[in-house]
């Protein structure tokens, strides 16, 4: 029940501010707005100004606005229908929709920025591996422990980030892959193995785990009756070396565990300055989602991260860095679905999305969920400019038609275009709210 709240709060933000786009503009072009409705459904109250009805509906999913003869087709029997201006109006119109869920983007991570945006600083640093799993994708490239990846798909000298970026956008293909090692450049390829789709997809399956932080992996509580505790580990002990290997992450642990499956391992634990030699023997335990791990029992002490305030135009340029980050990423995926590069069951629907909402509002601070609300309100954006019919983008192709030919397009065949394009969209949602029923288990949480 409060995925569905929260599922309904954000998409209505998202839906209100697209709605309210396209209605400041046609006021401002002379339109007139017969409704404007926060909701769906039957009229609960409100109030008239002019020719507008404001109104709260039943269904609070969003909004919707009604102009005067925007029905396709319609003729206009008055000066203030929407199909009586200007073709250059009314691509306005259309255009002020997604450009409004841009700029809520734009504001959204202006605010984080100047207020607290907190992010963990091995995601910008340079991708270098802590650790990497035998008989994976990378141990076959021949890259080992301490390598810095140099080369990634496309980006040279990427960051974690750029890493698993590059690696949803190429499931189950081979990329350019080159690492230092040794001192020397190796130049191969990797194939970035995805069995279970991009839902299960992460970097250390393909057996890529980073470096995320330059101390050893530190222990901030016990689990009772667990290895750890037994074999008489403390609170602020620091595991410098499990088997002579250097561990930065609790990834990395963890992964060497699974490795090792259950093997007694001699730890060397830094505590008030001395180094203490520690053997204990990891225990197959519950790791929180049903499923069982090979675990020693403790919770450790998180990453570094990084926090910034910024002042007004600085985070504005952040933002605007952030966010077309984001949309070159969108379209990227876009292009690579019509070249069938990425699977249509990469995409996520009204459940998919709810379910990443929930887990945003879950973690600490706001920038999971506000930064999650920036990228659902550029994809609203996008989406809509699509040059299909029924969407935003459909109806400016047909504007920008009809001005190039100076008049208006057949009407039947308009209309024709409509009902394709609307069943194609119907097919559309079905395809991937199935494509959400199938994956619903998205999220697990890693515990060592």
């Amino acid at each position: 029940m409060s995925t569905i709240i929260q599922l309904g709060i954000v998409l209505g933000i998202m839906v209100l501010v697209h709605e309210f786009g396209h209605f400041a503009v046609a006021k401002l072009c002379g339109i007139r707005v017969e409704t404007f409705s926060i909701g769906f459904g039957k009229r609960l109250f409100g109030f008239r100004r002019g020719d507008t009805d404001y109104r709260v509906s039943l269904l609070p999913l969003g909004g919707y606005v009604k102009m005067a003869g925007d029905n396709p087709g319609e003729a206009p029997t008055d000066p203030g229908d929407f199909n009586a201006h200007p073709r250059w109006q009314r691509i306005l119109v259309a255009l002020a929709g997604p450009f409004a869920n841009f700029i809520l983007a734009l504001a959204l991570m202006t605010g984080v920025y100047m207020l607290h945006n907190e992010v963990q600083e091995y995601l910008s640093a340079p991708a270098q591996a802590d650790y990497i799993s035998p008989n994976t994708p990378a141990e076959h490239t021949g890259i080992r422990s301490g390598d810095l990846i140099v080369h990634y798909d496309t980006v040279e000298n990427p960051t974690w980030d750029q890493v698993a970026i590059r690696s949803l956008l190429n499931l189950n293909q081979t990329i350019a892959f080159s690492y230092m090692h040794d001192g020397q450049r190796v130049d191969t390829k990797l194939f970035v193995e995805a069995k279970g789709g991009a839902e299960n997809f992460s970097l250390d399956r393909i057996g890529l785990i980073p470096k995320m932080q330059d101390a050893p992996v530190q222990i901030d509580t016990l689990e009772p009756n667990m290895p750890a505790m037994r074999a008489g580990l403390q609170p602020h002990d620091q595991i410098v070396t499990i088997d002579g290997f250097h561990f930065h992450s609790v990834l990395a642990l963890l992964s060497y565990l699974q490795d090792q499956a259950g093997k007694p391992a001699s730890l060397v634990v830094l505590r008030d300055g001395r180094n203490i030699p520690v053997q204990l023997t990891p225990e197959l335990a519950e790791v929180g989602d049903g499923t069982k791990d090979y675990r020693i029992g403790f919770r450790p002490v998180a990453p570094p991260v990084k926090v910034e305030r910024l002042p007004f135009d600085k985070a504005v340029v952040a933002s605007w860095d952030y966010n077309k980050k984001n949309s070159l990423l969108i379209v990227e995926v876009v292009k690579r679905m019509f070249t069938r590069q990425v699977s249509v069951r990469s995409l996520s629907g009204p459940i998919g999305i709810g379910q990443q909402i929930h887990q945003a509002a879950s973690m600490p601070g706001w920038m999971p969920l506000v930064g999650l609300m920036s990228y659902i309100s550029i994809n609203l954006g996008i989406f809509n400019l699509l040059p299909i019919p029924i969407l935003d983008g459909g109806m400016i192709l047909f504007l920008l038609v009809e001005s190039l030919l100076r008049r208006d397009l057949n009407q039947q065949l308009k209309e024709r275009v409509y009902q394709v394009a609307f069943v194609c969209i119907l097919v559309f949602a079905a395809l991937v709210i199935f494509n959400d029923i199938s994956k619903l288990n998205l999220f697990t949480r890693l515990k060592p």
